[in-house]
């Protein structure tokens, strides 16, 4: 800017900042004695609120009561069959620390290799073959088909054996 132009700006500049310098703070002082002289109340005190108690939760190896009960029958078991048992020595799969109810089957893929199964639970979409494991109770899947996914759980019988369950897991329909 030239210095003919900056000598209009600061006249106004001068006079806008004039209206600023004045003391006129009587009418807040005035509120201000007003609300020193009321009567100050009482303040409640806090509310006591009891400790929290940890719960620990002992039944994580019972069924879910959300899930049906498992239809035994007695007549054609043997008890403590060793045919059915779990690999308790094969390396645990991602997907087994999970429960199944929180998976849904959201699709499927097809290659030259076969069938895969697209899976939604622990957080994101996975993709499962024939062979993978799947939930905290040994699931198998033993095959996948369009519209579903077939496991097969190895739970204990509540007197040392141990029974494979079928569960399916369906496509979802959503629209």
């Amino acid at each position: 800017m030239k210095p003919l132009h900056m000598a209009p700006l600061a006249l106004l500049l001068s006079v806008t900042l004039s209206g600023c310098g004045g003391n006129e703070f009587n009418d807040l002082q005035v509120f201000m004695d007003e609300t020193r002289a009321r009567p100050s109340g009482d303040i409640e005190p806090l509310p006591r609120f009891s400790p929290y108690e940890a719960f620990t939760y002992s039944a994580t190896s019972m069924r879910s009561p959300f899930q049906p009960p498992v239809r035994i029958d007695l007549t054609q078991r043997q008890r403590g069959n060793d045919d059915v048992r779990p690999d308790e020595d094969r390396v645990r799969q991602f997907l087994e620390g999970f429960n199944i109810e929180g998976f849904d089957m959201v699709g499927t893929l097809s290659n030259e290799d076969g069938m895969q199964a697209l899976i939604r639970g622990a957080g994101s979409v996975h993709r499962v073959t024939i062979g993978d494991y799947l939930g905290r109770n040994h699931g198998r899947i033993t095959s996948i088909d369009e519209g579903r996914v077939e496991v097969v759980e190895i739970v204990p019988d509540g007197e040392g054996g141990w029974l494979e369950r079928p569960r399916t897991l369906s496509l979802s329909e959503r629209g």
